[in-house]
C-alpha cells in the first residue's frame, strides 16, 4: 500500500527522549556459559554480550510459538496466530509483570532483531511478486472478476458514511480505515495452503478472485492516499503520485529489462548464474536504500511491483524462489510477526470510549458488507450456499500483510499504540475464525457423493475404456505408453487415454490446471510438458481410431496433487487411474531414485480416488507389441495375473482378459488355491468362479492352478515365474488374509502394494519384470 504523509499524517504523540549507553568496542561474543561459574572470575555475565542474547531471544520465540502452535493447531488455526501470541507475551508489558524484562528484553536487542525481521517481510512482499503470474489477471474468469472487483467496492462505498463521522483520532482514523477493506492475494494464497484446499475448485475460483481484488485494493488506496493529502496540500498530493509514476516507470524501463537481460544470457535448460542472481539482489537492496531515503512509505508496494517485474519460471524466477523461500518462511517472516506484536505497549483492557466503539462497528460493517455482497452473488449463480459463505469468508481474511501495514503505520507514528492494539487484535480475531469456518463449511471431498463406482469389472467388453495416465518424470512416459500399447485398444473397444503432467508448485503462488486441447497455439508456453503432448500423441497416431489421446499439466503443491487427479477422473468418468512406483531403477537393476513425496501421494489417490487405481513399477523391461506383420516368438509381450481371489484381483482379470484379446499379448493366469479350502461356497467363491470361467475355456489364454499350503509355497512358485514375463498383474488386496499369503506381511515394506506387490518389488527377489498393481475403487 502506499502510505502518504503531509499535515494531516504527522504522528499522533509526542517525541519520546532515550539515552543509550554503549561500550567500546561492543560486547558480541561472550567467553561461554561455564566460564560465569569458574572461581576468580568476576564481572562476567554470559548474557551481557549480544550473541547469546540475541540467541537466547531467537530460542525464546520460536519456544513459545511452537507451544501455542502445539494446541491451536487442534483447533485448524494457522502458525502465523501462534507467532503473534508469542510476541504479545514476549512484550515489554508482559515481561514486567513476572519481573523478567531486563533478563531477556533490552531495546537495543529487540532493534536488532526487528531489523531481521524487517529483511523477512520485504522478502516475502518481494518473493510474492515473484510468484504472482500477471497473465492470470487477463485470464481470470467473469466470476472471479466480479467477485474480486465486488468484494472491494461494496465495502468502500459502505465505508464512504464513516469518513464524515469524526473520530476522536484525528487523521489517523481516514488514514487506516481502508486498510479494513482490503484483500491481499499473499494471504489469501497462504490460508488456502493452510486448508489445503489451494487447487480445489473454490480455491481456483479464489486465487483469480483475490487477484483481481489485490490490484484494485492497492489503486483504491493510493487514490484514497492522495485525495486525503491534497485536501491539505495538493503540491505534496502532486509530488506522491509523481514517486509512484516514476518509480512504476524505472522498473519497467530499466528493472525489467535488466532480468530479461540475465534471461536470455542464460543457455536453456541451465541454471541462471550466481551473478544473475546478485544483480537482482543489488537491485532490491538499492530499492530499498532509494525508498527509504527518498520515500520511505512506497517500501512495501515497491516491493511488490519489483516481484513483478522479475520474469515468472525458470530461470530467475524459479532460481530466487528456491533461494529465499525456505529461509525466508521459516525463519525470518515469524521474526519479523512475533517483533510486530512485542510493539504492544499496555496490555490492559481498553475501556469502551467512543474511539472504540466506532472502530469495532466499521470492522462489523464492512465485514458484513463484504460478506453478503460475495455471498448473494454466488448464490445467485446457484453455487451451493456452504460454498459461497466459505468463499465470502475467504475475501475476509487477514493475514501478514495487513500486519506489516499496520506495523509500518506504528512505526511511523501515523496510528497511535491503542490503534495498533485495536487492529492486531483485528488481525487475531480474522485470522482464527476464518479458517475454522472455512473448514466447517467447505469439504473438497463432497464432490464424491452419490458419485457412481467405475469398476473395470462393470465395464462391457467392447465398451470405451477411460484411462486417467499421470507423468511425474520423463521416465514415466514410457513406460506409461508402454502398458497403455498392451492394453489392446481397438476400434471396437476404443481407449480414451488422459495424460496427465504433473509438476510442483514452487517458483510461482497460483496454481495451474492446462487442457493442452484448448491450447491450438503457443506450445512454448508450456514447453516443461511438450515431450509429454508429442509422446502421448505420437501413441494416438499409430493406433488412429482405437486410441483418443487428451493431455494436461497440473501444477500445484505435492501434498494437494491427488485432487487434480481425482478431479480429472470424477470429470472424465474414468474407470482407471495408473500411477507411476515412487522407485525406479536403473537397467542394471540398481537403485535410480526413491521418492518418498510420490509415496505419499500415491497414498492419497488410492485413498480418495472415485475409480480404480494402478500403480506401475516398471524396471524398463516392458516392451510394446511390435506390428502385426512379425510373427516371430520373440515379439509377443508375456503377460502373467496371479489369482487369489477378492475384489482387487477380479478388476487386475478384468484388465488382464482385456489385454489377453490382443493377439500379439500371450496371457496366464496363475490361480493360488489354499490346500485347506474345504469347498465351502460363498458370494466371494461364486464371483470368482465367474470372472475365471471364460479364462478356464479360451484357447489363447492359458490357465495354471497350484494348491499351496502356506506362503513359503506361494513364494517359490512366484520365484520360479518372474523372469518368465514382461508383465505380471496382481491385486493389491490390502488388509486381506488368506492361507496363501501367510506370514508374507510380516515383510512387507509398501503396504500400497499390497502382498504379492510388495514382494515383486523387492530388490531381493531379484525380479526384472514390471508389475502393475491394481485397486478396486473403495470410495462410494
Amino acid at each position: 500500500m502506499f502510505f502518504g504523509r503531509g499535515q494531516n499524517l504527522r504522528p499522533q504523540n509526542g517525541s519520546v527522549s532515550i539515552t543509550m549507553c554503549i561500550n567500546l568496542p561492543p560486547e558480541v561474543n561472550s567467553a561461554g556459559l561455564v566460564m560465569q561459574f569458574e572461581d576468580g572470575v568476576k564481572e562476567y555475565k554470559w548474557l551481557d554480550y549480544t550473541t547469546p542474547r540475541i540467541m537466547l531471544l531467537l530460542a525464546t520465540m520460536f519456544t513459545i510459538s511452537q507451544v501455542f502452535h502445539s494446541v491451536l493447531k487442534r483447533f485448524g488455526i494457522p502458525i502465523f496466530i501462534s507467532q503473534i501470541f508469542a510476541g504479545i507475551l514476549l512484550s515489554r508489558p508482559a515481561l514486567q509483570v513476572i519481573k523478567m524484562a531486563n533478563k531477556i528484553i533490552t531495546p537495543e536487542h529487540v532493534q536488532l532483531i526487528g531489523s531481521m525481521g524487517n529483511i523477512g517481510i520485504a522478502l516475502f512482499i518481494f518473493q510474492s511478486g515473484v510468484k504472482m503470474d500477471l497473465s492470470m489477471v487477463a485470464k481470470v474468469g467473469r466470476k472471479a472478476l466480479y467477485i474480486g472487483i465486488l468484494s472491494v467496492i461494496s465495502p468502500l462505498v459502505a465505508l464512504i458514511p464513516t469518513f464524515m463521522v469524526p473520530t476522536g483520532t484525528g487523521p489517523s482514523g481516514f488514514f487506516i480505515t481502508p486498510l479494513y477493506y482490503v484483500t491481499s492475494f499473499p494471504v489469501i494464497f497462504c490460508l488456502l495452503t493452510h486448508l489445503k484446499i489451494l487447487n480445489s475448485e473454490l480455491g481456483r475460483l479464489a486465487q483469480s478472485s483475490a487477484i483481481v481484488a489485490d490490484f484494485l485494493s492497492y489503486a483504491t488506496v493510493l487514490l484514497l492516499t492522495v485525495s486525503q493529502v491534497a485536501s491539505s496540500s495538493p503540491a505534496q498530493a502532486l509530488r506522491t503520485l509523481g514517486y509512484v509514476v516514476f518509480f512504476i516507470f524505472i522498473v519497467m524501463v530499466v528493472v525489467r529489462p535488466a532480468m530479461l537481460l540475465i534471461v536470455r544470457m542464460t543457455p536453456e535448460g541451465k541454471e541462471v548464474s550466481q551473478t544473475g542472481l546478485y544483480v537482482v539482489i543489488l537491485i532490491l537492496l538499492l530499492f530499498l536504500s532509494f525508498a527509504r531515503k527518498f520515500y520511505s512509505e512506497l517500501t512495501v508496494a515497491g516491493l511488490y511491483i519489483v516481484g513483478l517485474a522479475v520474469p515468472r519460471g525458470p530461470p530467475l524466477g524459479s532460481a530466487l524462489v528456491n533461494k529465499f523461500d525456505c529461509l525466508v518462511s521459516g525463519f525470518f517472516l515469524p521474526i519479523f510477526v512475533t517483533t510486530s506484536a512485542m510493539r504492544i505497549h499496555d496490555l490492559r483492557p481498553q475501556s469502551f470510549n467512543i474511539f472504540i466503539v466506532q472502530n469495532i462497528l466499521t470492522v462489523a460493517w464492512i465485514v458484513l458488507v463484504k460478506f453478503g455482497t460475495c455471498s448473494l452473488l454466488l448464490l445467485y449463480w446457484k453455487m451451493h450456499k456452504n460454498d459461497a459463505m466459505a468463499l465470502a469468508l475467504i475475501m475476509n481474511a487477514k493475514g501478514i500483510v495487513e500486519m506489516a501495514f499496520y506495523t509500518f503505520a506504528s512505526d511511523g507514528r501515523y496510528v497511535p499504540p491503542n490503534m495498533f492494539r485495536f487492529m492486531l487484535g483485528i488481525i487475531i480475531v480474522m485470522g482464527s475464525i476464518v479458517p475454522i469456518f472455512v473448514r466447517k463449511l467447505y469439504d473438497p471431498s463432497r464432490k464424491y457423493a452419490g458419485y457412481q463406482i467405475k469398476k473395470l469389472v462393470d465395464c462391457k467388453p467392447e465398451s470405451e475404456l477411460q484411462i486417467v495416465c499421470c507423468i511425474y518424470i520423463p521416465s514415466n512416459i514410457s513406460s506409461a505408453i508402454n502398458l497403455l500399447s498392451i492394453s489392446c485398444p481397438r476400434n471396437e473397444c476404443p481407449t480414451v487415454v488422459n495424460a496427465l503432467h504433473l509438476i510442483k508448485l514452487s517458483d510461482q503462488a497460483t496454481s495451474i490446471f492446462v487442457s493442452h486441447q484448448k491450447k491450438k497455439k503457443n506450445l512454448s508456453a508450456y514447453s516443461y510438458s511438450e515431450n509429454v503432448i508429442v509422446s502421448f500423441k505420437k501413441f494416438g497416431g499409430l493406433r488412429w481410431g482405437a486410441v483418443s489421446i487428451n493431455t494436461f499439466t497440473a501444477i500445484s503443491p505435492l501434498d494437494l496433487m491427488h485432487d487434480d487427479i481425482c478431479t480429472l477422473a470424477l470429470d472424465k468418468l474414468a474407470s482407471l487411474v495408473i500411477l507411476p512406483f515412487h522407485r525406479t531403477w536403473y537397467i542394471d537393476g540398481s537403485l535410480e531414485s526413491d521418492d518418498q513425496s510420490v509415496r505419499n501421494l500415491n497414498l492419497r489417490i488410492l485413498e480418495k480416488a472415485p475409480c480404480s487405481v494402478g500403480i506401475l513399477i516398471d524396471h524398463g523391461n516392458l516392451k510394446r507389441p511390435v506390428t502385426h506383420m512379425d510373427s516371430s516368438a520373440d515379439s509377443f509381450s508375456k503377460v502373467a495375473l496371479l489369482f487369489l481371489g477378492g475384489n482387487d484381483d477380479r478388476e487386475a482379470l478384468t484388465l488382464a482378459k482385456r489385454m489377453g484379446r490382443d493377439d500379439k499379448v500371450r496371457l496366464t493366469v496363475v490361480h493360488f488355491i489354499a490346500a485347506s479350502d474345504d469347498g465351502d461356497v460363498d458370494w466371494e467363491t461364486i464371483l470368482d468362479s465367474e470372472v475365471l470361467r471364460d479364462i478356464k475355456k479360451s484357447e489363447c489364454m492359458r490357465y495354471e492352478k497350484h494348491v499351496v499350503e502356506n506362503g513359503g509355497d506361494t513364494v517359490e512358485i512366484v520365484h520360479s515365474m518372474v523372469n518368465q514375463y514382461d508383465l505380471i498383474i496382481v491385486g493389491r488386496r490390502h488388509n486381506l488374509e488368506c492361507p496363501q499369503t501367510s506370514c508374507l506381511d510380516q515383510w512387507s515394506e509398501f503396504p500400497e502394494l499390497g502382498v504379492l506387490g510388495d514382494l515383486l518389488a523387492s530388490k531381493d527377489f531379484g525380479n526384472k519384470c514390471s508389475v502393475l498393481v491394481l485397486q478396486q475403487q473403495r470410495l462410494v
